[in-house]
């Protein structure tokens, strides 16, 4: 099996809710809604474009994270949904999507590399903006982390413990050597740099907390 992860620039209603802004959605689809996770930091704003397009059937605020339930599916509005190609191809969709600075990121699984290569033509050749954000291949002997992971593995994080989390890894704080520090994550959160490690490693110790004992 092999997994990849496209990033989709484009200008459908979540990613364009998302571009200019720190936010971040997160997608499960249900065929008649979507029900939907927004950072909190500028969710207010990013709801109200998505009401325009399929609608808010109810919202709800806990703490810094915002919960939404659409009125209708983003797949009935949209003209060129990528589940075609990912079909045409036998290219799996593994939820959520998740949309971020002006595009839509999705995480896929096929059985050969083949099939994810011509999924990525059919798309460029169609007029997509893709990249390819990472790729490997699945061995489910080898000890890889799981693909598919129970619900245990999956730490509760705040929705600020979450975009600390997220911030540091997708501006290159866990390369090597670092591409950025914690003062310009706490820049993006809009909070001090201290508030920025404290989220940080906290959310660092959730995560750890939750996957070693399915590596050891």
């Amino acid at each position: 099996m092999y997994e990849a992860t496209f990033r989709i620039r484009d200008d459908s209603a979540y990613a364009a809710a998302t571009a200019g802004n720190s936010a971040s959605i997160e997608l499960w689809c249900n065929e008649h809604c979507d029900l939907l996770h927004v950072s909190h930091k500028v969710g207010g704003d990013v709801l109200e474009e998505v009401r325009d397009t399929v609608g808010i059937e109810a919202a709800v605020e806990q703490g810094d994270e915002l919960i939404a339930v659409t009125a209708d599916c983003l797949r009935h509005h949209e003209i060129d949904d990528i589940e075609g190609y990912l079909g045409r191809h036998g290219v799996l969709l593994l939820p959520p999507l998740r949309y971020h600075r002006g595009a839509k990121v999705c995480r896929l699984l096929a059985v050969s590399a083949s099939a994810l290569t011509a999924c990525f033509r059919d798309l460029v050749e169609s007029g997509y903006d893709v990249s390819v954000e990472s790729k490997r291949e699945v061995s489910f002997a080898s000890g890889d982390a799981p693909l598919l992971a129970p619900l245990d593995a999956m730490p509760s994080l705040t929705g600020r413990q979450r975009e600390a989390l997220r911030l540091a890894f997708e501006h290159g704080y866990y390369e090597l050597p670092r591409e950025t520090g914690t003062k310009a994550i706490a820049v993006e959160m809009g909070v001090t740099r201290r508030t920025a490690e404290e989220h940080l490693r906290r959310a660092e110790r959730k995560v750890m907390a939750s996957v070693v004992r399915y590596l050891f």
